[in-house]
């Protein structure tokens, strides 16, 4: 059994498709296929289900799909030890977010580069539910959610960051512009947009909203923080914001941010990674560029930047 072997069997269980598998590995489908007949072969059992496309794993496959991707995670540990060893890290760093904490994650891996400036990182925009199935597949090394909202399961670590604080950004003009704080059953009967009801911070806001005693029906509903953006710089909608946000978007032209009364819970953002021995060097990395960071003071002071800056 080879390294080369788990790798296309890795990137099948990652594309799903032979074809894609094979493009990804930079080898042609037939030389994938025989790989992994050949794995099948050394280790007594079929993997792949074949039909007239990919079938799925079977059972067995699903096991060895597992172990795969622990071994391959185990050989880049090694690289990075070595690595480090040697003089630096390397490699690459894959961060899974969720989307209303990208804008803060910079923050982090800002300070992360300046000390490791041969790591590549990678990101991608998931829901807290796919950053946890990519951590116990060994598709991320790291996540950034919410840490105290739906269950991570599995063995997992968490380091928290900041506490998320909830603001109304809304046009000059709007009837609550005016105000210091802004409630939640005031903020309900403005033209809203929102995040899709399917995202943590849409459903953390909408349990702001039923505790204050109102339901909010949003004029608009969008999956990206940037068409929130979008649409209240035309000064027809106001939105419910992370103060996070503030640190890439800040307040549009025409528009004010008002903080919003205090719900009854508030949530935590933080890293969130495989408890695993040994633990990955990169991963460690980023752990230790966090404990010197504090992000929750940083957003803070932008906060209190543009809360000024409206008056």
């Amino acid at each position: 059994m080879l390294l080369r072997q788990l790798e296309y069997l890795s990137a099948l269980a990652r594309e799903r498709h032979f074809a894609r598998a094979a493009a990804a590995c930079h080898v042609s489908q037939p030389a994938l296929s025989a790989a992994i007949r050949r794995l099948e072969a050394d280790l007594g059992v079929q993997i792949v289900r074949r039909e007239r496309r990919f079938g799925g794993f079977t059972p067995e496959g699903e096991r060895v799909v597992l172990w795969a991707h622990r071994m391959l995670a185990d050989r880049d540990a090694l690289r990075q030890d070595l690595d480090r060893m040697a003089g630096g890290l390397t490699g690459r760093l894959r961060i899974g977010a969720i989307p209303t904490a990208l804008t803060a994650a910079p923050l982090l891996t800002g300070p992360f580069s300046e000390l490791h400036g041969r790591v590549r990182i990678s990101f991608e925009s998931l829901s807290s539910r796919e950053i946890v199935r990519k951590l116990a597949e060994y598709e991320l090394d790291v996540g950034m959610t919410y840490v105290d909202g739906e269950p991570l399961g599995g063995a997992v670590r968490t380091v928290p960051l900041y506490r998320e604080r909830y603001l109304l950004l809304t046009p000059d003009d709007s009837p609550l512009a005016g105000r210091t704080t802004a409630a939640w059953d005031d903020a309900a009967t403005l033209p809203l947009c929102l995040l899709s009801p399917d995202m943590e911070n849409r459903r953390i806001i909408d349990r702001a909203f039923t505790d204050a005693g109102v339901a909010v029906e949003p004029m608009l509903e969008a999956d990206a923080v940037s068409v929130l953006y979008a649409h209240v710089a035309t000064h027809r909608w106001s939105t419910i914001i992370a103060h996070a946000w503030l640190h890439l978007f800040g307040v549009p032209d025409g528009m004010r941010i008002v903080p919003m009364t205090p719900p009854t819970t508030s949530h935590r953002i933080g890293l969130v990674l495989p408890d695993r021995v040994p633990e990955p060097m990169l991963a460690r990395a980023l752990l230790d560029v966090a404990g010197s960071v504090d992000m929750r003071a940083a957003l803070d002071q932008l906060l209190r930047k543009h809360v000024r800056g409206r008056s």
